[in-house]
């Protein structure tokens, strides 16, 4: 049971698979219902307060001291204001939303990128991450488990 905790756990932090990807994870290596939601949301919620803090830091000093990595770099500050407008438009709810819808280009990773980028405070968008995580928590554990068995 360790190990899939802890594989559940890592590809929970990972981007862009985050919990859509560590709740089936779970699932395939036989935990408990509530054992493998609750490691994904753990799993996906620990590297959050640091991009938060720290991403903007992160990127100055890359595109200023590695030159290999100033595209790569522009490239997703890019892309995640592009995806930015519902945020936005609706700020904390927005970003909820947005965290919460589980889709490729969308989840806590991106949306604590972009909260960055908008320069809003950890105490701020942390609470809305929070719950857009735990929404998407509900839809994939459905999708899933199915109805029947997390009911």
């Amino acid at each position: 049971m360790l190990k899939g905790i802890l594989f559940t756990l890592g590809v929970s932090m990972l981007p862009v698979v985050e919990l859509r990807g560590g709740i089936p994870f779970g699932l395939a290596y036989d935990l408990p219902f509530g054992v493998a939601v609750a490691t994904a949301i753990i799993g996906n919620l620990l590297p959050i307060p640091f991009i938060i803090v720290f991403i903007r830091k992160i990127f100055k000093f890359l595109k200023e001291h590695v030159s290999w990595m100033r595209k790569i770099v522009e490239k997703l500050e890019t892309r995640a204001m592009n995806k930015s407008s519902i945020i936005q438009k609706y700020e904390l709810i927005g970003l909820c939303i947005f965290v919460a819808i589980p889709l490729p280009g969308t989840g806590a990773w991106t949306g604590a990128l972009i909260a960055a980028l908008l320069d809003m405070r950890l105490k701020r968008a942390l609470p809305a991450i929070i719950i857009g995580v735990l929404i998407a928590a509900l839809i994939i554990s459905i999708v899933s488990y199915g109805v029947i068995k997390v009911f």
